[in-house]
Parts: structure tokens; C-alpha cells; sequence
């Protein structure tokens, strides 16, 4: 027989339901229409439980929530009063719900009696009306008009938040409803259950495309950003059939560079030995979950979107994306690996002998091609924005998280960015074990996120530095490196401030030149006319240090030598690095010219 509900007030049961399914924090700004939801944090914080996180920007605290969700694995939470705190909201929400982020987005209202009456800020229908604008860019948007309605709105948001298509999932409630009481009836134990992924798997599927692989002679692996969870059962599967893989630029991350079957990045920023892996000979191509968009499918490109194709994802969001594969195949990533390793080991045992590999050389060729590598060891003031990438690559640890701006940050890092980290991803089984289904399979903690994190869809400037405070937040004990420009810098940069007050050990890098170089290359590339990309000069490392916060002009590669590295890392807070780069060097972004001039 169940309990009877109990009856708490509104606020606590929010932050109570959030506190069962582990949420730490919540990134947001206060006001007056959200105040007793920081009232029930201020409770929940003297008990150690969740806490607030003040955001500088309504924006910066829903790229926090991203940058905290994109880490954890957890729902990110951020919050805000009603009317421009919703609004300010709106940039980092449309962001996450292109990038499919798991997030919550309460949002304050005035209360209900005033609705209509002019009150100041008011947002409902009868005002500027924030959830017509929410409905846009959420997975699940609604006002809680009435407060019994409120246990069951917040566990469907919960619900919808954390399922395939994940996203992000609005509340608007009322101030007065949030001051009521309601009966709380769902348990802690409940709420997990109803919010559990569910490992959905089409078994006729998997058993075609397992037929599918045993045919295949030569067979090409796309990874996306969407396979952290699966990516070591991705990787045990290349390696049993010597298939070569590429991935997209967002999960570029979640794997070794240095595997001796990575052949780069397909699509925005990527490789041309990415390119010539998918056209040579290959008969078969594997893109695993992937939205199958712009820059993830390198602008659309027939070497990609054929009959060779079989599109593996969870969603039918991207798989609408390839009608003319050959296979789609529906259902939880990791699933669908597990299953198909399965039966792999089953033909390898029934054979008595392993599994037959792809024709034999295909491993064997160069790895990563990179575009002008002889600027990577280059000595040249003001330093080759290639340079600065090797520079990164070996000064921090593998452990280090690092965020890639919008803009030429993203194309810089994409291409020539790597992690220091060499270990093999792909499970070796313990002495004396075989590798069997037990050897790789069942919940185990891993790196889902990976060590590079970028933007494939919206793409707002500023991004990474409120995201990076986020994901040094919920991994305080790894560096986190925001590579950032700064003209995003000029946008968003007070989020640093964030770092300082919470102690997070985040270097902010920032390319500086002077210039939205994105858009100054972009009009040099297309043959537009040269206006309007100009930025002052500003010495940003003076910025930091008027807040507190240590910075350091670097000019050239050997002004690196002469940071104390190790205080950096151990510092609890952040450091600003004001790079001052060759602004006329070109960043690889031909595939983005190729689409806005249309030649697709």
C-alpha cells in the first residue's frame, strides 16, 4: 500500500525532486518572481545539498547547464525571473535543444491575480509572451497555471528531458503558486524508475546489418557526437573487423587521436585523409549517431549520404536526415554495439576461430592528414594559430577538458588540437579472461563527453566560456580550457568571474587579433567587401587581473616557457592567457564557404 502524500511547499519540491535525481547545482541570476526557489536552495544548501551558481547573464547560466550536463551526464539546470530573465535565457536554451542537451528551465511569472493588469515583468500570454517563445527551442514547454498541476508538469519535463531526442524542458510558474503547498506523491526510488534510458533495440535490424558486416570487404566507421556512452563498444567492434573510422567534428573527443584506426575529422575543419578513407573502396559506411547535418556530414556530401550508408542512431530526428541509406537502425547506441558484438563472438566461437577480418592493408596507410603541417612547429611572432594548438596539446594533461569557441576557435581546434591522453579506448579484458559479452558490456563509469567539446548546430559566440564554468563545476578535479576569441570574449568574458568565485581551475585562452576573424576570413574567401569585423585593441590579460584573476600575454611559443604551469593547474580559479595570434592566417573552413555560396 502506498504512503500518503505529503504536503510541502512548491519551491522544496522542485529542488527535493532534483536532489533525488542527483542534481547539484543550478545556474541562474535571481529576481523577484523566482525568489522562492532560491529560498528552498538556501535550505537545501545549509543541509549540503544543491546550491546556486550566480550567473553574470541569463545566457551565460544556460551555457553553464550545458557545459554541466554535457559533463555529468545529468540534467543541467538553470533558472530565471520573468520577463528579460526569461528572454536572456533564450540563446543558450535554442542552443541546447539544437545540440540536444538534457536540460530544466524554470522561469518565473508574476502571480496569477495580476495576469493582464500590466504587472511589471509579466510574461504570460496577456505580456510579452516568454512561453510562446520557449515552444520554439524546448522538448517540452508549459505555465503552470494551477498548483496541484505542478508534481505531475515537473516529472513529465524530467522525463522529457532525459529521453531520446534529448533537449531542453521549460516551467513558467506564477510567484504565488510558487509560495503554495502541494502534495508530494512520487518517491525518490519512483522518479528514478520513470526517468530510467530504456536499451530500445529493433533485433531484425541488428540481425541484417550484422549479415550486412559479414558481406562487407572493406567497412568505414563515421562516429558522432552522440556515441560517449557506447564509444568502447564502437571502438572493440572497428578493431574485430580492422575497420578504419572517422568522426564527426563534435566526437572528434571522445577518442584516442592516436589509434592506429583513426583517419581524422569528416566534416567542418576535417581531414582529407577522413575523406579518403569513405572513398576508398569502401562498401559499406557505419554513421553512428549522428544528426547528419551541415557540418557533420561534410555539407552533405555523396561520399556519404549513398547506398553504402547504414545510419545507426536512437533518433528518427536524424535519421530522417538519410532517406537513401541502405539501413536504418533504430534504438539505445550501446544496445545495438553490445548485441551486434554478441553475435559476433557467437560466429567467432561456432567457427573456432577470430573473427575474419576487412581486406588486409587498410590499416596500414598514413593516419591524420593535416592541412600547412609545417606551421606547427613554426617560431613566428605573432604565434601561428596552429602552433598554439600543438602548444595546448602537450602543456596540459590528459585529464584536461577543453571547449572550443564558435567561430575560429572551433575550426582551429577541430583540426589540430589532440589529448595527450594515449591509452586504448576499446576494453582489454583482465588476465585470464576472454573477451566475451562480459568482458565489455553492463553499466560501467566512463567519459561519455570526451575530451573536446564543440558546437555542430547554433552555434552562439560566447558558449564555451559560460559552458566551461559549467563543466569545471561538475568535475572540479580536471583542468578545463576554454578556447575562446574575442570577439566572443568582448560578449560573454564576465562569466569568468563565475570561475573566481567558485574556485574553478578553468584557463581561458584567448585568440586574440583583433578582429570577428570567422567573419573577416569568411568575406577575404568569398570576395565580399571588408567591413565591419574590426574589433579595438584590448589587453585582456589587464581585464582579468582587475577582477583578481592572474593573466598573460603570450606573443610567441617561447613566452610559454616561461608560465609556471603547475600553479596554473593547481590554482583553485582561473587564468587568462591573452594569445596574441597571426590574424591573417586562414582557418580551415572551405566546407562553410562551400555552403553559403550555395555550391553544395
Amino acid at each position: 500500500m502506498a504512503p500518503p502524500p505529503t504536503t510541502v511547499g512548491a519551491a522544496e519540491l522542485i529542488i527535493s525532486y532534483l536532489e533525488a535525481i542527483g542534481v547539484d547545482y543550478i545556474f541562474g541570476v535571481p529576481g523577484g518572481a523566482i525568489e522562492p526557489l532560491y529560498n528552498a536552495m538556501a535550505v537545501s544548501a545549509r543541509r549540503q545539498g544543491l546550491r546556486p551558481i550566480v550567473a553574470r547573464h541569463e545566457a551565460g547560466a544556460a551555457f553553464m547547464a550545458d557545459g554541466y550536463a554535457r559533463e555529468t551526464g545529468k540534467i543541467g539546470v538553470c533558472c530565471a525571473t520573468s520577463g528579460p530573465g526569461a528572454t536572456n535565457l533564450i540563446t543558450g536554451v535554442a542552443c541546447a535543444y539544437d545540440n540536444g542537451v538534457p536540460m530544466l528551465v524554470i522561469t518565473g511569472q508574476p502571480s496569477l491575480p495580476v495576469f493582464g493588469k500590466g504587472a511589471l515583468q509579466e510574461s504570460a500570454c496577456t505580456g510579452v509572451n516568454t512561453v510562446g517563445m520557449f515552444s520554439h527551442c524546448t522538448r517540452y514547454n508549459t505555465l503552470v497555471s494551477h498548483v496541484e498541476q505542478l508534481e505531475t508538469k515537473l516529472v513529465q519535463a524530467l522525463m522529457r528531458a532525459s529521453q531520446a531526442p534529448h533537449g531542453p524542458v521549460h516551467l513558467s510558474i506564477p510567484l504565488d503558486l510558487l509560495k503554495g503547498t502541494v502534495e508530494q506523491r512520487l518517491s525518490p526510488r519512483e522518479l528514478h524508475n520513470l526517468m530510467r534510458k530504456p536499451s530500445l533495440l529493433d533485433e531484425d535490424m541488428v540481425h541484417t546489418l550484422f549479415m550486412s558486416v559479414q558481406d562487407a570487404q572493406r567497412v568505414a566507421l563515421i562516429i558522432g557526437g552522440d556515441c560517449g556512452e557506447a564509444i568502447e563498444a564502437i571502438i572493440h567492434f572497428a578493431e574485430m573487423t580492422n575497420s578504419c573510422f572517422v568522426t564527426t567534428p563534435d566526437a572528434k573527443g571522445l577518442i584516442n587521436p592516436h589509434h592506429r584506426l583513426y583517419r581524422g575529422v569528416f566534416g567542418f575543419a576535417g581531414h582529407t585523409s577522413a575523406n579518403e578513407t569513405l572513398n576508398d573502396n569502401v562498401d559499406l559506411i557505419l554513421a553512428i549517431g549522428t544528426s547528419l547535418g551541415e557540418w557533420t556530414s561534410g555539407a552533405w556530401s555523396n561520399s556519404v549520404l549513398n547506398h553504402k550508408l547504414v545510419h545507426i542512431d536512437a533518433t528518427d530526428e536524424h535519421l530522417r536526415h538519410s532517406p537513401m541509406a541502405r539501413q536504418h537502425v533504430r534504438g539505445r547506441i550501446r544496445t545495438v554495439f553490445e548485441r551486434l558484438l554478441d553475435l559476433m563472438h557467437i560466429e567467432q566461437e561456432a567457427l573456432g576461430m577470430p573473427w575474419a577480418p576487412a581486406v588486409g592493408g587498410i590499416a596500414m596507410k598514413s593516419a591524420v592528414t593535416l592541412r600547412e603541417p609545417e606551421k606547427l612547429q613554426s617560431d613566428a611572432k605573432p604565434i601561428k594559430p596552429q602552433r598554439l594548438m600543438v602548444e595546448l596539446s602537450k602543456r596540459f594533461p590528459p585529464t584536461t577538458r577543453f571547449l572550443a569557441d564558435a567561430g575560429n576557435a572551433t575550426a582551429w581546434a577541430i583540426h589540430y588540437l589532440e589529448s595527450r591522453n594515449n591509452r586504448r579506448l576499446g576494453l582489454v579484458p583482465p588476465a585470464g579472461e576472454t573477451q566475451t559479452h562480459q568482458a565489455w558490456s553492463g553499466e560501467r563509469r566512463h567519459d561519455h563527453a570526451g575530451w573536446l567539446r564543440v558546437l555542430m548546430d547554433f552555434a552562439p559566440m560566447g558558449w564555451a566560456i559560460g559552458a566551461a564554468v559549467g563543466v569545471a563545476r561538475g568535475k572540479p578535479d580536471c583542468p578545463v580550457v576554454c578556447i575562446t576569441g574575442d570577439g566572443s570574449y568582448l560578449m560573454n568574458g564576465q562569466e569568468i568571474t563565475v570561475a573566481a568565485q567558485e574556485g574553478l581551475t578553468v584557463i581561458f585562452v584567448i585568440l586574440n587579433d583583433s578582429a570577428l576573424g570567422m567573419v573577416k576570413h569568411g568575406q577575404r574567401l568569398a570576395g565580399a567587401e571588408r567591413i565591419a569585423f574590426e574589433l579595438p585593441t584590448v589587453n585582456y590579460a589587464l581585464m582579468a587581473e582587475a577582477m583578481g584573476i592572474p593573466g598573460h600575454v603570450i606573443e610567441g611559443p617561447e613566452d610559454f616557457d616561461r608560465l609556471n604551469m603547475t600553479e596554473i593547474l593547481t590554482r583553485p580559479g582561473p587564468t587568462l592567457l591573452d594569445i596574441r595570434i597571426d590574424g591573417e592566417e586562414v582557418p580551415p573552413m572551405s566546407l562553410r564557404m562551400q555552403t553559403l555560396e550555395g555550391s553544395t
